[in-house]
């Protein structure tokens, strides 16, 4: 077993590396231009959602308020004749780029912290580049891309746009190995 604390520079350099990753493959490549699709008549639909001052938070439509609800007639009329939205809601200015960037940047050291903790528990000072490679962008591929699923599983999320994020998570995994690998502690 080797320390947590002896991984805190691997883990802050790790979470470095898959920051500048993902601003190169979010900022310069074409890889997420299709993510998303422009509303027809997006003027007019905008000013229709903003009549209904929501507050932020999400959303669906129809509704059931639970599993009675989601058998009564008008429930199942509504669904059958469509169409089902799925949308988050922000009335206002969206949060600052900076505020997404930093809850990034703090989600990058989290994976990278959960990655260090199970090959700190599975692997002695020494081992070999590529045993720390597998063990730790096996668990950081699991955290940058396999829960990224369920948004197309469960909330009608284009599945192009999730696999792209999955495999921006396979690289961001790749790259926490290599980090991991390189700065393994020795024997």
């Amino acid at each position: 077993m080797v320390s947590l604390m002896s991984l805190l520079l691997p883990i802050l350099v790790a979470a470095v590396v898959v920051f500048l990753a993902s601003a190169l493959v979010h900022m310069l490549l074409p890889f997420h231009k299709n993510d998303y699709r422009k509303i027809p008549r997006e003027d007019e639909f905008l000013e229709a959602v903003r009549r209904f001052d929501l507050p932020a938070g999400d959303y669906v439509a129809p509704h059931a308020e639970g599993p009675a609800a989601m058998k009564d007639p008008a429930f199942l009329e509504k669904r059958a004749k469509g169409p089902t939205i799925v949308m988050t809601f922000n009335p206002g200015a969206p949060p600052s780029m900076g505020e997404h960037l930093t809850k990034w940047f703090a989600y990058c050291v989290v994976v990278s912290l959960f990655a260090a903790y199970i090959a700190s528990r599975t692997l002695p000072a020494g081992t070999e580049y590529m045993q720390v490679f597998r063990i730790v962008g096996t668990t950081a591929f699991m955290g940058y891309s396999l829960a990224l699923a369920q948004n197309s599983i469960w909330h009608m999320k284009n599945g192009g746009a999730t696999f792209r994020s999955m495999i921006d998570g396979l690289a961001y995994a790749l790259l926490t190995g290599g980090v991991f690998g390189w700065m393994w502690p020795g024997a």
